[in-house]
């Protein structure tokens, strides 16, 4: 089974001394939050998505789009379907037709560069539930602004 996400938010993991460390995107779904570990360039490209703002050049998710697009494909949506050792494990289910005819075609991807890349098309983004109950968290654990 899968469950609907939204994307809550992003922000900076702190340690318990109050340390700064890694971006992360929150995700909510089934009444839980969903925290992803991603880089800072991933963090950049989610911002300018959530945000409607482009960037002056097209970022690798705005060209991976535009291409997918130009050879007749299209996203439906993105699963975060998997945890394997700490490691999130995505999908983007996308279609595609050649004469008329058309094609299923699911590409493997992080997380990150799924979510950021659903924000672009606005399509929906999924989590198993499997993944839920591995990592979900009570959304109070999370200060969101």
């Amino acid at each position: 089974m899968t469950h609907e996400a939204t994307v809550d938010g992003l922000g900076i993991s702190v340690d318990d001394g109050g340390e700064e460390g890694a971006p992360v995107v929150l995700l909510r779904a089934r009444g839980e939050t969903l925290p992803i570990f991603i880089s800072a360039d991933q963090a950049k490209s989610i911002s300018h998505a959530l945000e409607g703002r482009p960037f002056e050049r097209p970022l690798t998710h705005d060209l991976f789009v535009e291409m997918l697009t130009e050879f007749g494909g299209a996203i439906d949506r993105v699963r975060i379907d998997g945890l394997a050792e700490h490691t999130f494990l995505a999908k983007i289910d996308a279609e595609r037709y050649v004469n008329g005819e058309r094609t299923d075609v699911s590409f493997d991807a992080r997380p990150s560069d799924a979510i950021a890349i659903a924000l672009r098309v606005d399509c929906p983004v999924f989590v198993s539930e499997d993944v839920l109950d591995q990592a979900g968290r009570p959304p109070e654990e999370f200060e969101v602004e």
